[in-house]
């Protein structure tokens, strides 16, 4: 059995080269999640993929169907975990120290945060649960986040695979059983 993760085209919606506040980070993520994408060929090493679950996020979606000529399966588990806010005051700082606060406070289980993480991993393993049900070769389609949770969790039930810190865009991640 094989699992292809593949993490969606780039964005063409870029970071801000500048300081942004809460509210301008809230608007930048709107604005990322509705963006074009950048798209790319896509080696599907040799791999007659039998089905194929994607986020159902358009840059996920777009990818997916670039991917895999099939019915494929759009689900809201596989979108990125969300980002919250950590700070409440408008406080100008780089996008990036946002986005890595947020993910600390994440990581810590904050309050600052929607989602916990324990409520992801629970949603990533239903989700591998299900996806994982009919032993086929399969292609998920997802966000750089969820797919670094997804690896461990491949790995955790028997998998071999690539191992990656930040996946590329348009690449497809080999895994076996």
């Amino acid at each position: 059995m094989k699992i292809g993760l593949i993490r969606h085209f780039k964005v063409k919606r870029g970071y801000p080269n500048k300081l942004v506040t809460k509210d301008e980070l809230l608007k930048w993520v709107e604005e990322y999640d509705a963006s074009d994408v950048l798209e790319n060929d896509i080696d599907l090493c040799n791999v007659d993929w039998k089905r194929c679950y994607s986020s159902d996020l358009p840059r996920a979606e777009v990818t997916a169907k670039k991917a895999f000529e099939g019915n494929v399966f759009f689900l809201p588990e596989l979108r990125e975990i969300k980002l919250s806010p950590f700070f409440q005051r408008n406080i100008k700082l780089p996008l990036v120290l946002h986005i890595l606060i947020i993910r600390i406070a994440w990581l810590f289980n904050h309050k600052s945060q929607q989602e916990k993480k324990s409520d992801v991993m629970k949603r990533i393993n239903e989700t591998l649960d299900k996806i994982l049900l009919n032993e086929e070769d399969v292609l998920i389609v997802g966000h750089g986040g969820i797919m670094m949770f997804m690896r461990k969790e491949l790995l955790k039930r028997g998998f071999t695979g690539e191992k990656f810190k930040r996946p590329e865009n348009g690449k497809i991640y080999l895994f076996e059983k």
